[in-house]
């Protein structure tokens, strides 16, 4: 969206101008050759540097188009301190710096303008430039300010759950009676179904927003703030990389805990197992489950802070899964520091696609960080919103099957953020 209306008056009024005089000088034909071909000449004039405005126009709205959605990014990724200084950069890539020969850059988010004004997951670019005039001084009393301004809709803010699969159906989705609230924070999925996104039942999911490769299934069961993108492009694995260690000797086999244990980091070959009633606590570190699965069960309690679960096979099978049962007790925080940091909970990519993850621990499950499980059904159902401010997941499939909650705002935890931008431009 742009203005370049000074220009279009200051030609049409000079042009006016030069009419009047050729009408005021008829009747006398040896001025009137002087005047017209003055008056040709300084048309001519005009026209170049209109010609001149209308370039220079086309490349301010150029400039603030891709300032626009490169700082956009950065409204998605949380990274809201770069967003000026990125959008400005943009700008002066295009020779547009601001306070330099009469150009103006303003960043503003969120926009002060438009249908957007007030929203923060918009940024507003508007690029300015006063123009010379070089053949036109003698017909014009001021110089034109060519304005190019745009809107770009960084509107997923950052992703807390996405979906990694390319093609299933529900790859993301809330049956029953789930309430999901994404707290400030969106939901993706890859998939290019025509029902990528489900919920039915009396199911509700209320989030910033819902974007996805397909379409969404039962869009009366969403609350959105910035809307339900279809048609995106497949947002990339921010844990593409990530690949778990070969594991070293069993630290312990086939580990239930009956009544109270503290442990300690290490290999648990066989699995780790909760009892009813019973309390783990872990210290911090990294705990391998090399096959069998983590399991509390109903009544059970589990915590520890500084933690990563990895859930993987030192054979190449059977590899480990989760059960967190309702009414089960877990409180557990990723590390900050490490090859894990940030990821409280880690399914290796190598296990099967649809290997089950089941974590339904309810209303008394945190698990603040990151659930990466790229190759797996994630099932969900916890979180409180009094105690839930950073829990993202990511797998190959999620469903909510309780009421959930989730959060980016993850502070100290270095967790990656995910997101897209819709490259539309806004008003």
């Amino acid at each position: 969206m742009y203005s370049f209306v000074s220009v279009d008056m200051l030609v049409w009024s000079t042009l006016t101008a030069m009419r009047r005089i050729v009408a005021d000088v008829r009747g006398s034909s040896t001025p009137m050759t002087g005047i017209l071909l003055s008056v040709s000449i300084g048309t001519v004039g005009l026209g170049t540097d209109y010609g001149l405005w209308v370039y220079s126009h086309q490349r301010a709205q150029q400039a603030a188009d891709s300032a626009a959605v490169s700082a956009g990014t950065m409204v998605s990724s949380g990274q809201s301190d770069r967003i000026a200084r990125q959008a400005s950069a943009v700008a002066a890539a295009y020779g547009f710096d601001n306070g330099t020969e009469g150009q103006t850059v303003t960043v503003n988010w969120p926009p002060t303008s438009g249908k957007y004004s007030g929203k923060s997951y918009a940024v507003e670019v508007i690029v300015q430039q006063e123009q010379q005039r070089l053949f036109s001084a003698s017909w014009t009393e001021s110089a034109p300010t060519v304005i190019g301004r745009a809107v770009a809709l960084g509107n997923t803010g950052d992703g807390c759950a996405i979906a990694l699969n390319r093609v299933a159906s529900g790859a993301i989705a809330a049956q029953g009676s789930t309430a999901v609230t994404l707290a400030n924070c969106s939901l993706i999925a890859n998939s290019a179904s025509s029902s990528a996104v489900s919920a039915g039942g009396s199911s509700s999911v209320t989030s910033l927003s819902v974007n996805t490769v397909g379409a969404v299934s039962g869009v009366s069961h969403f609350s959105v703030s910035a809307g339900i993108n279809t048609g995106i492009s497949p947002v990339v694995d921010p844990y593409a990389a990530l690949s778990v260690p070969t594991l070293g000797a069993c630290s312990a086999h086939n580990t239930t805990v009956k009544t109270t244990a503290a442990l300690t980091p290490g290999v648990y070959c066989g699995g780790l197992s909760i009892n009813a009633g019973a309390t783990a606590t872990l210290a911090p570190g990294v705990y391998y489950l090399d096959q069998g699965a983590l399991t509390v069960n109903g009544g059970g309690t589990l915590t520890g802070t500084g933690v990563t679960i990895v859930l993987t096979s030192s054979t190449g099978k059977n590899y480990a899964t989760a059960s967190i049962n309702g009414g089960a007790v877990v409180d557990l925080s990723a590390p900050t520091l490490g090859w894990t940091a940030g990821l409280v909970m880690i399914g290796d990519r190598n296990a099967p696609v649809g290997t089950s993850y089941k974590l339904n621990g309810g209303g008394t499950q945190t698990l603040a960080g990151t659930i990466y499980v790229p190759t797996g059904a994630l099932i969900y159902a916890g979180g409180a919103v009094s105690t839930t401010t950073c829990t993202k997941m990511i797998a190959d499939t999620i469903t909510f099957t309780g009421n959930s909650t989730l959060a980016a705002k993850c502070g100290t935890y270095p967790v990656k953020n995910f997101g897209i931008v819709n490259a539309k431009l806004g008003e």
